[in-house]
């Protein structure tokens, strides 16, 4: 399960995101304050993002690949009265509970593909986990990836698996191709087939199980359909566990890059 902190003090808006994700400082309880970039769950969006980034981002730490920490950020609304941005404030008026914080590095910039280059086998990597998480917004426009301490990092995972917006299709959805031309490390020449080879084993149920029990209860429940919030947990894993196995078969690189 996220360990929880709480926010003493909302820093700064990011206008980057769509979902108006924001700088807070936070203090653990026991004496210990942190600074997360925190997505909330009174955003447009709602809570599916919160969900989708902790399914995402939980997997691709146990895959081996680089995503900053995260944590349940408890919020009083009451934070949101000092905010002069009317915006912010109804943001944070309406986030009340349990949000999601993201670890913020510091001194990370932006992915450029004109400075930095990455290898053919991290490629790969990237590109199928995508693949398998139906990440649709990792485009040479807006690459989502930062560049920390000379690594390539992976954020913003919560426009991923757009089938749990619909359940009832989300099996048939979850089965379709995944179109990487537009991805934003298509011009690396990926090997997809080495990765497939080394990540796909590496998805068993065990570990979806695990990684879906990281998502807080109160994200999950009165979702319709379900009476339960494990038995939703347990879609997650439907529609991700036979994605891994064959994904890569139905992946296309045509026409990557500008």
């Amino acid at each position: 399960m996220l360990s929880q902190v709480t926010a003493v003090r909302y820093v700064t808006p990011l206008r980057e995101g769509g979902s108006l994700p924001g700088l807070v400082e936070t203090a653990d309880g026991r004496g210990a304050y942190g600074t997360y970039v925190t997505k909330f769950r009174g955003a447009g969006q709602g809570r599916k993002t919160l969900v989708a980034e902790v399914v995402c981002g939980r997997l691709a730490r146990r895959l081996g690949l680089r995503v900053p920490g995260l944590v349940g950020v408890d919020l009083d609304p009451v934070l949101g009265l000092a905010e002069p941005d009317q915006e912010v404030q109804q943001l944070l008026k309406s986030s009340g509970g349990l949000n999601l914080g993201m670890e913020y590095l510091s001194g990370a910039v932006g992915f450029d593909p004109l400075a930095f280059a990455v290898d053919p086998v991290e490629a790969g990597r990237v590109v199928w986990f995508d693949a398998l998480i139906n990440n649709v917004d990792r485009s040479w426009r807006n690459p989502n990836l930062l560049v920390w301490h000379g690594d390539v990092w992976l954020i913003d995972h919560g426009a991923s698996m757009i089938w749990h917006h619909n359940w009832p299709t989300a099996r048939a959805a979850s089965a379709r191709a995944y179109d990487a031309g537009d991805h934003a490390l298509a011009p690396y020449a990926p090997d997809v087939a080495a990765a497939a080879a080394e990540l796909a084993p590496l998805v068993t149920e065990e570990v979806l199980a695990e990684v879906t029990a990281d998502v807080p209860d109160a994200w999950l429940e009165g979702e319709p359909g379900f009476d339960s919030a494990d038995a939703v947990r347990q879609a997650y894993v439907d529609a991700l566990l036979p994605r891994a196995e064959s994904i890569h078969e139905r992946i296309t690189l045509e026409g990557g890059g500008k």
